[in-house]
């Protein structure tokens, strides 16, 4: 019996620890918490306004996104082993998840579709790929793609700067 206890116990403190490596050390997500605060920024000429969060002991970050002509958006960017996820709810009301891969000079990551929850059918509005660029510690960019009913593709660039 004791020998069992002992066992689990190592078995938990060992997942436990592997959980938190791959969390803590991804160097994407350090970028990605960097943007905890407040931002304003443009969406072709027009206000936008941005607020990060971490959550959940600090295992997920939320962002708010709110462009004043749209209702508010929230994207959950979370670790997932060495890479990153990004869930998108969107206000035409899916839930697109983006895996992430690190550009090469590591300045961008770019999220690109994995799957999607409430897709009304195939050919559904629905947002591909969400690439957010790193200029410096006061500004960042994120290139949102979306599909329309006819497939085709569209991007719209917000442009961030930190609050004071």
């Amino acid at each position: 019996m004791r020998r069992t206890i002992l066992g689990f116990s190592a078995a938990i403190l060992l997942a436990a620890a592997g959980a938190r490596a791959d969390s803590s050390t991804s160097a994407d997500w350090e970028k990605l918490k960097s943007l905890v605060g407040s931002w304003q920024g443009t969406n072709d000429g027009q206000p936008v306004s941005a607020t990060y969060a971490l959550v959940s002991n600090g295992t997920a970050l939320m962002e708010n996104l709110n462009g004043g002509h749209d209702a508010d958006m929230i994207t959950m960017y979370t670790p997932e082993g060495a890479t990153l996820l990004a869930t998108h709810y969107c206000s035409v009301g899916n839930q697109p998840r983006m895996r992430a891969t690190a550009s090469a000079d590591g300045k961008s990551i770019d999220f690109q579709f994995l799957d999607a929850s409430n897709g009304k059918s195939p050919s559904a509005v629905m947002m591909r790929r969400l690439i957010v660029t790193f200029v410096d510690a006061e500004h960042f960019d994120q290139q949102w793609t979306a599909r329309d009913k006819e497939g085709k593709e569209h991007t719209s660039v917000f442009r961030f700067t930190r609050s004071k």
